[in-house]
């Protein structure tokens, strides 16, 4: 837990006013994304050390699934929210983790996709801007920017694009 705890507070503080680096965040965002998945694939639960008749006698707290999640999630998601490129990356991290973990761990991924989906709503005041926040890119900013809202294909955009310049 202290890992995911490091790398959610370097994201913080490059998502903070005085930094404003959400590349960092992203970097950060990587790492999570790794970390979240190795805990996926584990099994989580709570130890207990029993006496001879089999009665409870120390138990270890562990962090749930969903604790992992949260810690991963809510403090980024509460302050990147009006970064596009956070708001791309932690979607695809989302996606990433439900097509490749397995269905149990789904509903608290489903959960934060939500949350996301409803914090970009209130920050981000224009179509084009929600919709492009709503595309999922592990790079933030890698791709498909300059066909949003054209209802083109980044190629047929390109294309375009490229036609138009060249009158």
């Amino acid at each position: 837990m202290f890992s995911f705890r490091i790398e959610v507070d370097i994201a913080l503080k490059a998502l903070s006013p005085a930094i404003n680096d959400p590349t960092t965040a992203v970097l950060a965002i990587d790492q999570l994304h790794r970390l979240l998945r190795m805990v996926g694939e584990r099994s989580l639960y709570g130890h207990e050390i029993t006496d001879s008749a089999g009665k409870p006698r120390v138990v270890f707290r562990t962090p749930n699934w969903e604790d992992f999640v949260h810690i991963t999630f809510t403090e980024i998601r509460l302050c990147g929210a009006g970064s596009i490129q956070i708001a791309r990356r932690l979607r695809a991290m989302v996606i990433n983790l439900t097509q490749t973990l397995p269905e149990h761990r789904h509903p608290a991924l489903r959960e934060q996709l939500d949350l996301l989906d409803r914090s970009i709503a209130q920050h981000l005041m224009f179509p084009e801007d929600l919709a492009m926040a709503h595309i999922a890119d592990s790079q933030g900013l890698g791709g498909g920017v300059a066909h949003v809202g054209t209802g083109l294909g980044p190629l047929e955009a390109h294309h375009v694009q490229t036609h138009h310049e060249s009158r």
